[in-house]
Order: structure tokens, then C-alpha cells, then sequence
């Protein structure tokens, strides 16, 4: 090959759009709780999970590095029953940049108290969307769809559908499983409920709500801001219209959950009269926390 063509060739490579996996998690696996000596296998894990998550392809689609869809993961360890044997608590928090700012919200925002796992250092972790191979990978695929899912609704209106229903198949295939989370009839607030809500056509103005309140109203604030809190507020009112036939939903437990002080910032300014809206709306929807929006006016 010349030197002109090698050259050519080597542009060419450099300017076609570098592909990536869709998901960048930062893994956080806290063990203080945990008495052992060799501690090698709580830095071993969080690499294993980190690479599950962020070097497969869970899509068919594109995505350029600063496209990856970011999130974070922090397990807390609670006990070790047997060796090799964990149980623990994950916190698992989805972000999304806001258009035109700098700022990025918290999209999902989740606390599954349920991680029971069998891990051994250096075996590989299989996954197959169509059948049950471990409780933890069956985990972890688990929340990379519903990480998916939730990035695509907030950019397009039930954007997500093929990724919930991908979740909501490996929950199917989990009830072999002797471990929690997975059964209707354990919790109202387990990995079975996230997915019937988010599947639900009952719960389907709440996922739009989720689409108008990043889409049409936080991406919307650099230009104009009360066209964006108007959004957000017609987002409230699919929300309450649901929790009228649906109280203490999980899906709407856990979007007031990640975006009450959000809530709060977004109408501490702006107009009188959507401002009293936002009030009533967040004290009747979100009691939990009142004392916040009860901020909202000087």
C-alpha cells in the first residue's frame, strides 16, 4: 500500500463517528459493614459490574461517547452469610443533561433493598435477556434496561417501551428465583411493581409526564422559562390525574422521590399564580415532603 493511500485510509478510520456502548455507570460497592480479610473482592466486583454494564451492547443503535447514557450504582454490603454469598442495598440514580445548560437532573432515582447474590472473583458474568442464569446478572440486566428506558422517555413520549418490556421479560424469567424482589405478592416497592407500573396503561400519562417534564419543560428554560414551567406543570397534572386511581404508585413514590428539590427550585420563581398551582399540587401529591415547598413562597 503507498503512502498516499495508507494516509487516506487512516483519515478515513479518524473521521467516521467513534461508536460506544450505551451506558456509562459508575459502580460504588460500600463494604464497611462486611468483616473480611482480603478485601481485594469488593474492588474486583465493582470492575465486574462496571464492565458488564458499560461494555455491552443492550441496543442496536449508535451512540457517540458523549452520548452514553450516565448513571451511578452504590451497593451497600450488609451482611456475608456464607462465602461468596452477599446480601446488600443498591441506590441507583439515572442522569440526563438538560439542553443548552450545563446542569444535569437526576431522571430516576431508586433504592432496591433486595440484592441477594452469589459472586466469585474472575468468573465471568452471563447474561441472557431470554433466560434466568444468576440472580445477580439478572439484576444488573435488569437495571440497564430500566436505565434505557427512563432516558428514552425523557426524549421522546414512551421512547422507552422496548426497554421496559425487555425488564419486565427478565422479571418473568426470574420467578424461578428463590431470592427477593422479584414476586408480586413480596412488596409493593420491589423490582415486579416497577415494571407492571411502567407497563401499565393505567400508568402510561406518567411516563408522558416524565417526557414533558424534561422535553418540553427543563430543556425549554434557557429560552424561555415560564414556557418550561408550564410544561412541568401540566406534567403534575397527568401525575395527580394517575395517583387518584393508583395512590402510592412506586413509579410516582420515586419520581417525587428524585425530583422534589428540583420541584422546589423550579417554582421559587416565575409566575404568582403558577407558582400557588405548583404548591398545591406538590403538597397534595408529594406529603412527604411539604416542608420544602412550603419554601417556595418568600
Amino acid at each position: 500500500m503507498s503512502k498516499k493511500s495508507l494516509l487516506f485510509l487512516l483519515l478515513s478510520i479518524l473521521s467516521f463517528p467513534i461508536v460506544a456502548q450505551e451506558i456509562n455507570c459508575n459502580v460504588t460497592v460500600n463494604a464497611q459493614n462486611i468483616q473480611i480479610s482480603d478485601r481485594s473482592i469488593f474492588q474486583d466486583m465493582e470492575n465486574a459490574f462496571e464492565q458488564f454494564l458499560n461494555n455491552r451492547r443492550w441496543t442496536n443503535e449508535s451512540f457517540r461517547a458523549e452520548e452514553r447514557i450516565r448513571c451511578n450504582m452504590v451497593l451497600t454490603m450488609e451482611s456475608m452469610p456464607s462465602i461468596g454469598s452477599f446480601t446488600a442495598s443498591l441506590q441507583i440514580q439515572v442522569l440526563r443533561p438538560v439542553y443548552g445548560t450545563n446542569y444535569e437532573t437526576v431522571v430516576f432515582n431508586f433504592a432496591d433493598r433486595n440484592w441477594q447474590f452469589d459472586y466469585t472473583e474472575s468468573l465471568p458474568l452471563e447474561f441472557n435477556e431470554n433466560a434466568f442464569n444468576t440472580n445477580l446478572t439478572s439484576m444488573l440486566g435488569f437495571y440497564a434496561y430500566v436505565v434505557l428506558g427512563y432516558d428514552y422517555d425523557s426524549f421522546a413520549r414512551l421512547g422507552g417501551s422496548p426497554f421496559f418490556d425487555k425488564a419486565f421479560n427478565v422479571v418473568i424469567n426470574a420467578q424461578q428465583s428463590p431470592r427477593a424482589g422479584w414476586k408480586q405478592f413480596e412488596s409493593n416497592r420491589n423490582r415486579y411493581w416497577i415494571t407492571e407500573n411502567l407497563m401499565s396503561s393505567q400508568m402510561l400519562p406518567v411516563r408522558e409526564a416524565i417526557y414533558e417534564y424534561h422535553r418540553l419543560g427543563l430543556d425549554m428554560f434557557g429560552r424561555d422559562p415560564e414556557q418550561g414551567r408550564d410544561a412541568v406543570l401540566a406534567a403534575l397534572q397527568k401525575i395527580k390525574e394517575v395517583n387518584r386511581l393508583r395512590p402510592n404508585s412506586v413509579i410516582i413514590n420515586s419520581f417525587f422521590d428524585t425530583k422534589s428539590d428540583e420541584l422546589a427550585n423550579i417554582f421559587a420563581q416565575g409566575n404568582e399564580v403558577k407558582r400557588q398551582q405548583a404548591i398545591e399540587l406538590l403538597k397534595e401529591l408529594d406529603p412527604p415532603n411539604i416542608e420544602k415547598y412550603n419554601r417556595i413562597n418568600p
